[in-house]
């Protein structure tokens, strides 16, 4: 089956852009295309899908609202930003709201491509860029490390095991492999983190980890 998109984006020229890469690609169908943030969920309501493509800055609902939204549905889909901005606090505010990825316009359009199908199979993707961004506002906040310590501590052994190597980039095949365990015990160890931290995403779980370092 194909991976369904939603794109969101208030300029009808990337709009037009990204529907004609997507919708080219194996595997990829855009269900929908959505102005602005308040319009997402009656899209969403009409046109099931697996990843919203969500720009940052708009009129009116902007990216992280809307982000917020969309993840509080009930089985909602994958956010992945796509904006022209990676200020520090930009990309935490999405990541926080449940985004799983963050991606500049700038991007290669193959890696897109690669980044919506990432999306849709539970893996987060972030630009090069915006991982240092990440990293750089990491090294600054030292004094988050005692709550990351403390948050982890509601978790097994193993848990920590696969929060570190969520942390390090590894997909649900490389932690299986690393750690001797079938795929849908490492997804059910994913699982159980998610609900004890009360968290959204894979991508909350790496910045989580990050703290530690």
């Amino acid at each position: 089956m194909s991976v369904r998109v939603v794109i969101v984006d208030d300029d009808a020229l990337v709009r037009s852009g990204l529907s004609l890469l997507l919708d080219g690609a194996h595997g990829i169908r855009v269900v929908a295309l959505v102005s602005d943030g308040s319009g997402v969920p009656a899209a969403l309501d009409a046109h099931p899908a697996d990843v919203v493509l969500m720009d940052l800055r708009m009129p009116g609902t902007d990216g992280i609202a809307a982000t917020r939204a969309v993840r509080a549905r009930r089985d909602p889909p994958a956010v992945v930003v796509l904006t022209t901005f990676d200020t520090a606090d930009e990309v935490e505010a999405a990541l926080h709201a449940g985004a799983s990825g963050y991606l500049l316009k700038d991007t290669e359009p193959q890696r897109i491509v690669e980044a919506v199908l990432a999306a849709a199979a539970g893996e987060p993707v972030l630009s090069p860029r915006v991982a240092r961004r990440l990293m750089d506002a990491t090294a600054r906040a030292g004094g988050s490390r005692a709550a990351a310590r403390a948050t982890l501590d509601l978790l097994t052994d193993r848990e920590r095991d696969v929060v570190a190597a969520i942390g390090r980039g590894a997909s649900n095949a490389d932690i299986g492999r690393d750690l001797y365990l079938s795929l849908a015990t490492v997804k059910a160890h994913v699982s159980s983190i998610l609900l004890k931290l009360g968290l959204e995403n894979r991508t909350q779980v790496a910045l989580l980890f990050r703290d530690l370092q």
